[in-house]
């Protein structure tokens, strides 16, 4: 499997992505909003794009869908839900289905809302695990969920799905977010060693050539999978005085969401 991240420089700071067969150059576009980037790469490489797929329905995902498949003819792939959402998708995705690319490569539907409720990650099938998590989980971070979401099943998501993955998986997110989201970590838990030392790697770091981080890393930095850390919930305390003696997890999450919202 090749992967391609593809800065697009734009406000948003978006991460596109290609994933090539290295065997017959057949090619899946994640979330291609820069199409002519996208297109271009592509073309560069020697790659078809056969597929285009959407990791949920905002625009800054979906916006280049039209461009692309008018240029490639590719199939459009998202979750089964999103159908009155992004127009014109040939797949509907559920949870387990896999997504092949040329004959080398195989992508896993992971059904993970929070974000949105119609969102999907894709677990590789490879050696090493990459997962392609568009809005649900950022480098050090995890997406809000203020366009139709929901913070309880973003916990769900997490707590269920993303941290019983490999502690060795690839991680490769919707944006270029890292710097803020370790200055949040850190406000949320002041001693954080890792998270102190990644932010002086990362917070001039170039886009184009971003760190990628692991699921092993991001548990030592991400403070949304922190929820039992007692730094991070003395802190929570501050901001929250009615909290209960026992804290549950799910509290934690909700809580941290809630403060990030406005941070």
């Amino acid at each position: 499997m090749i992967v391609e991240q593809i800065w697009t420089a734009n406000t948003y700071r978006n991460f596109n992505y290609l994933i090539a067969c290295p065997e017959t150059g057949e090619t899946l576009a994640i979330d291609p909003l820069d199409h002519e980037k996208c297109l271009s790469k592509a073309k560069d490489k020697g790659w078809e794009i056969t597929q285009v797929l959407n990791t949920h329905e905002h625009g800054d995902h979906t916006g280049g869908n039209k461009a692309v498949i008018a240029a490639t003819g590719a199939k459009l792939l998202a979750h089964a839900n999103a159908k009155h959402s992004i127009p014109g998708i040939d797949r509907g995705l559920g949870a387990g289905d896999v997504i092949r690319v040329g004959n080398m490569v195989e992508l896993e539907s992971l059904d993970t809302p929070g974000h949105t409720m119609s969102h999907v990650c894709l677990l590789s099938h490879t050696d090493q695990p990459a997962i392609f998590c568009g809005d649900t989980l950022f480098n050090a971070g995890a997406g809000n969920c203020h366009s139709g979401g929901h913070p309880a099943e973003l916990y769900q998501t997490f707590s269920g799905q993303l941290a019983r993955l490999a502690d060795d998986t690839l991680v490769y997110p919707g944006h270029d977010y890292i710097a803020n989201n370790l200055e949040f970590t850190l406000d949320r838990e002041p001693d954080n060693a890792a998270a102190k030392k990644l932010l002086g790697s990362v917070a001039d770091q170039n886009p184009e050539n971003p760190l990628i981080t692991t699921l092993a890393l991001e548990k030592e930095v991400n403070t949304f999978f922190r929820l039992h850390n007692p730094s991070v919930i003395a802190r929570l305390r501050e901001n929250f005085s009615d909290l209960p003696r026992e804290l549950d997890a799910k509290t934690v999450f909700l809580k941290l969401r809630e403060l990030r919202n406005d941070w």
